[in-house]
């Protein structure tokens, strides 16, 4: 197996690096012996299979890049004991099932990317009022409408959630949202009023295209 990355005065066993190689079948079960894992990256590669419950064992983790594999099933709920986790990207697999409410309860964690995967279900409001600045669910099969649990807390870069169901109009809390630095809520079935506020006045059409009936600045007036 040739490897790709190559991490400088960290041990081999705290921060491996697996990315773009030809690695497949599932995740294995030995990784969570490695107490010292810090750093875990196995992007584009061929691995298949479950997230392993076991999988939460990795408390000393910061960061799980798991990107762009087949891995399947439902994410589970144990992720949410890694304690020092900041970084979560299990986009573009074929995960399915709902979101684990208990993500949006981690102490630290800041950046989710679920995006590309057949997850359904709906938002849990958790996921706004936590501390993740960068939450990218979108191209999924979520339903339901967007929690209307926002507040001055509320500090996005990145909110995506398009390319889902979501339907409903805007609940008033999100204009009291401190900062949305990209939001992307297109190709839903959202309708009404789209809010005022701060987080929306930079914010153009796109961010809004393709829904049933939304109205208002950038897009028709109601």
């Amino acid at each position: 197996m040739k490897l790709l990355c190559i991490h400088l005065y960290f041990s081999p066993l705290s921060i491996p690096c697996f990315a773009d190689n030809q690695i497949s079948g599932g995740i294995p079960r030995s990784f969570t012996n490695l107490s010292s894992l810090m750093h875990l990256d196995m992007r584009n590669n061929k691995i298949s299979g479950t997230i392993p419950k076991i999988f939460g064992k990795l408390r000393m983790m910061s960061r799980a890049l798991l990107s762009k594999k087949k891995l399947q099933g439902l994410i589970p709920d144990s992720i949410s004991k890694i304690y020092r986790l900041v970084d979560l990207d299990l986009s573009f697999n074929q995960l399915s099932g709902t979101i684990p409410a208990s993500l949006g309860k981690m102490s630290v964690l800041a950046t989710l990317n679920l995006e590309g995967n057949f997850i359904s279900g709906t938002i849990p409001p958790t996921l706004i009022n936590s501390r993740i600045n960068q939450l990218n669910i979108s191209r999924n099969a979520i339903q339901g409408t967007i929690p209307d649990v926002f507040g001055p807390r509320s500090y996005f870069m990145i909110l995506d959630l398009s390319y889902n169901r979501l339907k409903g109009p805007f609940g008033k809390s999100i204009s009291s949202a401190s900062y949305i630095g990209h939001l992307d809520v297109s190709h839903n079935h959202l309708c009404g009023p789209i809010p005022n506020g701060s987080p929306f006045d930079q914010l153009d059409a796109t961010s809004f295209a393709f829904n049933d009936c939304l109205c208002g600045k950038p897009l028709k007036s109601c």
